[in-house]
């Protein structure tokens, strides 16, 4: 059985606490022994990004660039190795996580592509005023089982861009693809720039009150970013938090249900609904919601299910017991309110966290499966007659990440996706993310933002420079 180890300096380091299994949630198989770091080790890892930055915080814009190219580079040439793991821990197609890798490398192409421009804001005979960006120190990443590759690279690559160092904490749910990742970053890059500590005992928590972390970027629950933001006050660490979301898409009357269905299942049943951006909510105009439900399931129909290694499979595992236990308890309290099971709705017998993508109609708002978010492969379908009572009920969630609205009239669409509270709003789409867009959450569902320009700015202070001739 292989063990993998802890990156800490450059190094392999073998962990002080043993060693903890990963399960395959196709086969729950133990696919690897993943390193259970000591909160001793949590504090070698900080020391040695801090030394780091003492000279990567003074490394010019051109070797930032180069850095992370050559990162793409090498995460290209592992590209095969690293989807394979994300199958086997994670669960997701081999496509999908083929897919994943292709946008990891993208990703970090298109961040070595960002500017850190200085803004001039007077320049006159007397006086000049300059406004520079400076990096925050060492950046601790928290990260989530759902996409265990490409969020670690979207939390490290902008902070090693604007001169920050790292630490690194995946779930210990998908530990495996973020160290083998750490692991080719330390093929290029200086020791101790980008280090990874993985544990379920105290480390999380030991980062977000770690005096040496300035900032702690996040993707998780709404529970458990609280839980941060609580341990990062007494040192007043920077937080990036993108936390859950409960996305609501509404389907306008003059939407063609035979164009609009194969886009709908997709972005909501995206990485088997196990995506915070999903569309988690379907609110359809009562004019064609039986229509609508019918060419959905016609799309259900046509998936695969099975182990994401295996030919032709579409549809692979949830990730997790706990998860799985959840999505099948919102169906079955969803079922004894009287709901519609179209498709799906049952635990799979045998081996493995399967649970078939499920159409769930006639159900309102006040049914736990539209009012909490499943993160799983199961979508609420809510009949509407009056678009300003689906705008109202769309928006009456206390999480706010993102919202689509369908619709053949873009000008109409465009006019009702503003209106909606959340941090993206998408037309005739959903879950799209950009690299150059930035992407958060409004109320509950977290502040800062993630990717492009103003991403790249959350890994800065600000400076002014205020010179009198």
């Amino acid at each position: 059985m292989k063990e993998y180890s802890l990156m800490i300096n450059g190094q392999k380091t073998a962990p002080q606490g043993g060693f903890f299994d990963v399960l395959n949630p196709a086969t729950e198989a133990v696919v690897a022994l993943c390193p259970q770091a000591s909160v001793e080790q949590l504090d070698e890892a900080v020391s040695a990004a801090q030394a780091c930055y003492e000279s990567w915080q003074h490394s010019s814009d051109a070797e930032r660039k180069k850095l992370l190219h050559d990162i793409a580079d090498r995460i290209e040439a592992n590209a095969a190795e690293l989807a394979q793991i994300i199958v086997e821990e994670q669960g997701k197609p081999l496509f999908l996580a083929q897919m994943e890798v292709g946008g990891a490398v993208a990703w970090t192409r298109a961040t070595a592509e960002l500017e850190m421009p200085v803004d001039i804001l007077e320049d006159s005979d007397t006086k000049r005023v300059e406004v520079h960006r400076k990096p925050l120190g060492v950046v601790g990443s928290i990260t989530p089982w759902n996409w265990p590759l490409m969020i670690a690279v979207w939390h490290i690559m902008p902070a090693i861009r604007s001169g920050n160092t790292v630490v690194s904490k995946p779930s210990g749910l998908t530990p495996l693809n973020t160290i083998r990742l750490v692991e080719i970053i330390n093929e290029v890059a200086p020791p101790g720039l980008v280090n990874v500590v993985t544990g379920e005992t105290g480390i999380g928590s030991g980062m977000t009150k770690h005096p040496g972390i300035r900032k702690i970027v996040f993707t998780g629950s709404t529970p458990t970013g609280q839980t941060i933001m609580r341990g990062a006050a007494d040192n007043l660490k920077r937080l990036t938090l993108e936390l859950g979301g409960n996305d609501a898409g509404i389907v306008l009357p003059d939407t063609d249900p035979a164009k609009a269905a194969e886009g709908i299942f997709q972005t909501a049943f995206l990485n088997m609904g196990q995506t915070c951006a999903a569309l988690k909510r379907l609110y359809v105009h009562d004019s064609i919601y039986e229509e609508l439900c019918e060419k959905l399931a016609d799309v259900a129909a046509k998936q695969v299910m099975g182990n994401g290694l295996d030919e032709g499979v579409t549809f692979g595992p949830v990730q997790n017991r706990a998860q799985l236990n959840l999505v099948n308890e919102l169906v079955e309290d969803a079922r004894a309110n009287g709901a519609r099971i179209i498709c799906g709705g049952s635990l799979v017998d045998g081996a493995g966290y399967f649970y078939p993508p499920t159409l769930v109609a006639d159900v309102t708002d006040g049914c736990r499966l539209v009012d909490e978010e499943q993160f799983g492969p199961v979508l609420p379908i809510i009949r509407y007659t009056d678009i300003e009572d689906a705008i109202k009920r769309a928006n009456a969630t206390d999480v706010g990440l993102g919202g689509s609205v369908w619709s053949s009239d873009i000008a109409k669409a465009t006019q009702i996706a503003g209106r909606l509270e959340c941090g993206t709003a998408w037309i005739n789409g959903h879950a799209e993310l950009l690299p150059y867009a930035p992407f958060g959450g409004c109320k509950m569902s977290g502040f800062g933002v993630e990717f492009g320009q103003e991403g790249l700015m959350e890994y800065t202070s600000a400076q002014v420079l205020n010179i009198n001739k």
